[in-house]
């Protein structure tokens, strides 16, 4: 039943794995697991040329060691351009990138997407929401769309759906 509830909590944005850069640990525990904080990455699936990296903590002990720890809601976030910047499909503004659970049940955090259009800067937003009570806790990230190699920069306005 908790897998069931993973998958549809998870959604079709959760199909990618971030990658793992490093994990610190910031609190010792003797025989359980450490909490720690994790840094990862991943590249935007509808917008190549897009990196974002961003760190949650992770906890430790018996139930981080079994996966039954609800991750606190903190997580920052940073997103560059890495390559020329080509748009692969249309989006909507507030468009989710990447979504990841934070619970067994009922917490995810999420990466959606949207595009300033007056100034073409793609903007990232990182929170946590939590089915019954949510969360303000937030992170932003913007990606100025800049030319890159003598290739005229995209207009992001120009894939909004």
């Amino acid at each position: 039943m908790a897998a069931v509830a993973a998958l549809v909590l998870a959604g079709p944005a959760a199909a990618a794995e971030p990658d793992l850069i490093f994990r610190k640990s910031t609190v010792w525990k003797m025989l359980t697991p450490d909490d720690k904080l994790a840094t990862y990455a991943i590249d935007d699936p509808d917008v190549e040329g897009v990196a974002c990296h961003f760190t949650v903590p992770e906890r430790g002990g018996v139930s981080g060691m079994f996966g039954l720890a609800e991750e606190v809601s903190d997580v920052s976030l940073a997103c560059r351009q890495v390559a020329p910047i080509r748009f692969t499909s249309k989006f909507s503004q507030g468009d989710v990138v990447f979504r990841q659970s934070r619970s067994l049940f009922f917490k995810r955090m999420q990466i959606v997407r949207g595009c300033d259009t007056k100034r073409n800067v793609l903007v990232y937003l990182v929170y946590s929401d939590k089915l019954i009570e949510g969360s303000p806790k937030n992170s932003t990230s913007t990606v100025p769309i800049m030319p890159w190699g003598g290739d005229t920069p995209e207009r992001c306005e120009n894939f909004l759906k």
